[in-house]
């Protein structure tokens, strides 16, 4: 741990640096007599722990603390003052203090107050380089994960006779989109959904309406030759309405005037969990 001490009594800054350094609690990296001094080293030295009295010249203790924690959050403080007034202690606490220690000093309280503000520090430092190592292995996992979702993706697009339809590229990535942003097709509205392709709303809506479309008629043609078939199970209730499906196999035969139609909604949620589901 790096100290840094504030206290306009030279007495209590030797006995603070003693304290410290007696009991190999680390190591005093500067101190100062008055508040604006010691703003300026802190930020050059950049300490683990300030001990800083509270009534002190040019600048007292309370202000000093709040000035360094809005540019330097991770600093911690330790209030050391004859104060007794509740409401400046009170005060001290808001500021963003860990704790308050009372003169006269007992340097068995000093001791045992630095260690448990040492401890949390330590104990804040470990769990940030665990967060960091998940952080690490969360993103190569979904390195690992994306290019195989839009694999999948692609596959069940050419299984629909899609690939070479305009909008089928708009919706690979849109697709791509919403895996990143760990979205869902209803969470987005078109607009977001455009901006990140770079094109106007209405053109790559019909776009993607016409290749769904597609992707139904050639659906409906698979059931009309085998009913059975696992593609056309599997994806007739999930990319699509069955109804819709059937109406469309029902406009092929010359039942009907109109065939089926796409919800894109329901097509993009389906797609998205079927990529996931095969990995």
């Amino acid at each position: 741990m790096k100290y840094y001490i504030v206290d306009d009594d030279v007495n209590i800054v030797k006995i603070l640096s003693n304290i410290i350094e007696d009991n190999n609690l680390g190591e005093v990296v500067g101190f100062s007599n008055d508040g604006e001094t010691a703003h300026k080293e802190i930020m050059l030295t950049d300490p683990d722990i300030v001990l800083v009295d509270l009534l002190m010249p040019k600048l007292d203790g309370n202000t000093l603390v709040r000035e360094v924690k809005q540019l330097r959050p991770n600093i911690n403080f330790i209030m050391v003052s004859q104060v007794t007034d509740s409401e400046l202690i009170t005060e001290s606490y808001k500021s963003g203090i860990e704790f308050f220690i009372s003169k006269p000093l007992n340097k068995i309280e000093v001791e045992k107050v630095v260690k448990k503000v040492a401890e949390k520090i330590k104990l804040e430092q470990m769990l940030n380089n665990i967060r960091k190592v998940f952080s690490n292995v969360d993103r190569r996992l979904e390195n690992i994960e994306k290019p195989d979702r839009i694999k999948e993706i692609k596959y069940i697009l050419s299984m629909l006779g899609m690939l070479g339809e305009k909008g089928t590229n708009d919706i690979i990535n849109t697709c791509i989109y919403l895996i990143n942003a760990n979205k869902s097709f209803k969470e987005c509205s078109m607009d977001e959904i455009c901006k990140y392709l770079k094109d106007k709303s209405k053109t790559v809506r019909q776009r993607m309406r016409r290749a769904m479309k597609e992707g139904l008629k050639n659906l409906a043609n698979t059931g009309l030759e085998d009913y059975g078939n696992d593609y056309f199970q599997r994806y007739s209730n999930t990319l699509f309405d069955f109804e819709n499906v059937k109406a469309e196999m029902d406009f092929i035969r010359g039942k009907r005037n109109g065939g089926g139609k796409v919800n894109m909604g329901k097509f993009f949620e389906g797609l998205l969990l079927l990529s996931e589901k095969e990995y």
